[in-house]
């Protein structure tokens, strides 16, 4: 090659990396403002799992491939776990199951215990019952309550940690910002 073809080839491969850097792709343009207490968690694909709800019925968590996922970990003992279980609830409540599915796991406790418990605090949910604890174990959430929100291909992208008041506008907001396309 001739010094001012290898040149001009050069410049535009200059050209092309300074654009690439300068005008993001529409997913990394769009901005998410966290709000306080969720953290960015990406582990990779979320670990996959099979439990049965309080009523029988068999859950994968693979069948929510194409949609978010709030999967929240839980327990009738924890406070936090109490007064966050009516929030979810008020947000499960404002958004369409095709683009967010509610996944809650209860911690180790028997169907009694969990049937009882959300029939006062969130009678609207229903959770999957983990329990001989095997479910948490894997997904080693820090605390309870705990959350995880993975996103449409099965990736972990966020975690709360401890009780959020999920009804509260900057909470329904930044859920909104993750399933609006």
């Amino acid at each position: 090659m001739s010094r001012s073809i290898l040149i001009s080839v050069q410049s535009f491969f200059l050209m092309l990396g300074l654009l690439m850097v300068l005008m993001p792709d529409n997913a990394a343009a769009k901005e998410i403002k966290l709000p306080f207490g969720i953290r960015e968690y990406n582990i990779g694909l979320a670990p996959n799992f099979k439990l049965a709800d309080i009523d029988g019925e068999m859950f994968d968590l693979k069948s929510t491939r194409g949609r978010w996922v709030f999967l929240h970990f839980w327990a009738s003992w924890c406070g936090p776990c109490r007064e966050e279980m009516p929030t979810i609830q008020a947000l499960s409540e404002t958004i369409d199951e095709d683009k967010l599915h509610f996944v809650l796991v209860n911690a180790a406790e028997d169907e009694d215990t969990i049937f009882k418990f959300l029939g006062v605090v969130a009678p609207n949910l229903t959770s999957m019952m983990d329990a001989d604890g095997q479910i948490t174990e894997i997904w080693k959430p820090r605390g309870l309550p705990t959350t995880f929100l993975i996103d449409p291909e099965g990736r972990v992208r966020y975690q709360a940690i401890g009780g959020r008041e999920w009804g509260l506008p900057v909470y329904r907001q930044f859920v909104q910002s993750l399933i609006s396309p």
